[in-house]
């Protein structure tokens, strides 16, 4: 194997483990609880590092046993590969870039308005048909019973760090005055005309606040969140993918033109 075939397969070897953090993320993005909930944005991150890990392994093969077929095929799919996972990145970004929490004055949690986020996650979520059956789905987590065991005290509920899930629909607006029982139970409002889910709060726990804009609020604040993170992975496996791209280009047309010139040169001997 020459040296730039050599240099290539290390590269695609390269892109091979930087497909392993993108298939990573998009595990831990997917068995989140809301995510659990909304198949829309489950599979696009695995999807993509699947992908790459497959592309790699055949551009890692193409160079390991000068398989130009292979290598062609390499090249040109790990290029949409590199093109879709900026796609991916960029919007990902632009669609989370709105922020609709707000701080609470002595609370520890921040709460949440729908109007915040991007009409895009606005349509496919909060406005959309199937609202029901992620709230459903919600209800049938552990996100709010747990509270119930993490919290005991006022103090440490209100102390607490709460994630926009969770604030927004397993307790009641802070507007609406309720007196704190329990992380999931709250009664005698002394403002119920604070905001318009004081009315939908309910102390039935598969109830509570799932059926509150809060909630939905939250659920886009949780999204919000966990793609930002996913969006750091990305962002670095974009620039490590680049990186190895260019410079397997590079070794491969080197390589070419070496091959070009000893075959000329045998021809004149």
């Amino acid at each position: 194997m020459g040296l730039a075939n050599y240099i290539t397969a290390i590269l695609n070897f390269a892109a091979f483990l930087c497909s392993i953090p993108i298939i990573a993320a998009g595990i831990w993005f997917a068995q989140k609880p809301d995510n659990v909930c909304i198949h829309l944005f489950r599979w696009p991150v695995i999807v993509l590092g699947f992908l790459i890990l497959l592309v790699s392994l055949a551009g890692f093969v193409g160079a390991c046993f000068y398989k130009k077929t292979l290598l062609a095929f390499y090249l040109c799919c790990m290029a949409i590969l590199i093109a879709l996972l900026l796609i991916l990145l960029v919007f990902a970004f632009v669609v989370t870039r709105p922020d609709g929490s707000y701080d609470v004055p002595g609370k520890g949690y921040k709460e949440y308005r729908v109007d915040g986020y991007s009409s895009w996650l606005r349509n496919r979520i909060v406005d959309s048909k199937s609202w029901y059956k992620i709230r459903a789905c919600l209800a049938d987590t552990d996100v709010c019973p747990k509270l119930n065991q993490q919290y005991i005290t006022v103090d440490q509920f209100f102390a607490a760090h709460l994630s926009p899930l969770q604030s927004g629909c397993c307790k009641p607006p802070t507007a609406c005055g309720y007196n704190f029982v329990n992380p999931t139970v709250w009664t005698n409002p002394t403002n119920p005309t604070g905001d318009p889910d004081c009315y939908l709060w309910s102390n039935d726990q598969t109830q509570l606040c799932y059926n509150c804009k809060s909630c939905r609020a939250g659920l886009l604040g949780n999204l919000r969140s966990e793609w930002r993170k996913v969006n750091i992975i990305l962002m670095v496996a974009v620039v490590v993918l680049i990186c190895v791209y260019v410079i397997a280009c590079s070794a491969l047309k080197n390589a070419q033109t070496e091959d070009l010139f000893r075959r000329y040169k045998q021809g004149w001997i």
